[in-house]
């Protein structure tokens, strides 16, 4: 797979485009699909059959493979990274975001990478949504919560906006 080192899950660079757990699914799959084609070439090779068909990397894979510098040569070399890509998908830390509306992927891969640059490097995001919080986001990791949103703003200054309306009507 590589020819330097053996690769652990605790050393791979996760490219922007992969941004939650469900990215990295899609990464064990690929390359599940890709062991199960080496296999299949391997076996039509040892029975004797014509050519075996072109082996089809997708792109996200392939972008997995070129950011770790990683050469897949075999089946074992995809058995290898199936192995440490399901152990990335269970322990990486991930950072629950909830917004009010839907946040486009580009928005998501500048927050991912601002997170691996800050916090970890393979950090991965999971996205809600609940409208209910107007404007701003609500963050929770496993030993932390921050509400940044509008309704959470607006219900710590609620004795201020008391007053001020209070004074408004006053003044009528």
């Amino acid at each position: 797979m590589n020819e330097t080192k053996a690769i652990s899950h605790t050393s791979f660079v996760v490219p922007e485009r992969v941004i939650s757990r469900i990215d990295v699914a899609h990464l064990v799959r690929d390359a599940e699909q890709l062991e199960n084609d080496f296999t299949a070439a391997k076996v039509r090779a040892k029975a004797g059959a014509g050519k075996a068909p072109e082996l089809k990397v997708t792109e996200q894979l392939t972008d997995f493979l070129k950011e770790n510098r990683l050469k897949l040569k075999d089946s074992q070399d995809c058995t290898t990274l199936v192995k440490e890509l399901r152990t990335l998908r269970d322990e990486a830390p991930v950072v629950h975001m909830t917004f009010a509306v839907e946040a486009d992927h580009k928005s998501l891969e500048q927050m991912v990478q601002w997170l691996r640059s800050s916090i970890h490097p393979q950090a991965l995001l999971a996205v809600g949504l609940q409208p209910g919080l107007i404007a701003g986001v609500y963050l929770r990791t496993p030993n932390h919560v921050l509400d940044l949103s509008l309704r959470s703003r607006l219900a710590g200054s609620r004795a201020v906006l008391q007053k001020e309306l209070e004074a408004l009507r006053a003044g009528k």
